[in-house]
């Protein structure tokens, strides 16, 4: 028997012994937690998922009492968390690949709502459509005729296959009816010292790495791809009011328990982590790093993975994308 079967059996058994007009095991479990460390499982260190678990880590020790330990685990931190018991002593923080990647592989090892309890939606993070000064596009309506004008002569770089960058493009040739050509990289990083070149012509990315490039003129900043106008990109538009209506991607980072993590437990991590989130100091520093805190329902969070899946699961059909 797994671990995680123990434990969903040892909360159904002490629920049947307990006496009427008691307060419920659940809530009993809710209100002990946390009695030890708890460790927030999230991908390799130095990314966007790693900084977001230790800013809010080291917020949220304090307001439980107890440590929590970043345990950075690369692209098995979701199965990690998905095998891991449901008892509030393991949380993931984790972003879009969490229900990206059971959509571009036929074996993912987790389902992202049947194997997970939302927490919050903790940050969001648009990306910046940027474009080499050679490019003859002030606007994604101009970028747009001009894509039209030049079926398949244009080309944008991206990471790996499935990544929020690379469907940011497509969803957006969907949208627009252009064909413009994918050039793969293994990171954005080299993909941006390529457009920094003129080797590529666009890219969707984030912006952190990109604004001191476009404040130095050797890149054009077109668009925000939020749906409004975002203080991590100011003076920019967004796409979806600047040429293409409807038009919205964003990188999402959420945090999550294993499914049947007692509601109790997801109530007081919810309040203490939307809590930390609405600090300004806290917000100061997650818009520096180029995103923007949210704090949401643990609701709102499972309504947005849902939207997600249906969302990008067609972009994936139609574009035919498969993990690399």
């Amino acid at each position: 028997m797994s671990n995680r079967t123990f434990c969903k059996l040892r909360v159904f058994i002490l629920s049947l012994t307990i006496a009427p007009g008691l307060p419920c095991v659940a809530t009993a479990f809710g209100q002990d937690y946390p009695v030890k460390p708890v460790r927030m499982v999230t991908a390799e260190p130095g990314g966007g998922n790693d900084f977001a678990a230790r800013l809010i880590a080291q917020g949220l020790a304090g307001e439980l009492g107890q440590r929590i330990i970043v345990d950075n685990r690369g692209i098995g931190a979701a199965e990690i968390a998905a095998k891991a018991p449901p008892d509030g002593y393991t949380l993931l923080l984790y972003g879009n690949p969490l229900w990206l990647l059971p959509l571009l592989r036929n074996n993912a090892p987790y389902d992202a709502v049947r194997d997970f309890s939302p927490v919050t939606l903790a940050a969001r993070s648009p990306l910046v459509v940027v474009v080499h000064p050679s490019v003859p596009a002030r606007s994604i309506r101009e970028l747009i005729a001009l894509a039209r004008a030049r079926p398949g002569e244009l080309n944008y770089g991206s990471g790996g296959a499935g990544s929020t960058p690379h469907l940011a493009v497509e969803l957006f040739k969907s949208m627009a009816a252009v064909n413009i050509v994918r050039v793969a990289y293994k990171g954005n990083a080299q993909s941006l010292n390529d457009l920094i070149a003129g080797q590529v012509q666009l890219m969707f990315t984030t912006s952190g790495p990109v604004w001191p490039h476009v404040k130095s003129g050797r890149l054009r900043a077109l668009a925000v791809t939020s749906a409004e106008p975002s203080p991590l990109a100011p003076g920019l538009p967004a796409a979806a009011t600047a040429g293409l209506p409807g038009y919205e991607s964003s990188s999402v980072y959420g945090v999550f328990a294993p499914a049947g993590t007692p509601a109790t437990i997801i109530a007081r991590l919810n309040r203490e982590i939307v809590r930390l989130l609405n600090r300004p100091e806290v917000k100061e520093r997650f818009l520096g790093s180029g995103v923007d805190t949210v704090g949401s329902t643990a609701d709102q969070l499972a309504a947005t993975v849902k939207s997600e899946i249906t969302k990008w699961g067609k972009v994936i059909r139609d574009a035919g994308i498969r993990d690399e």
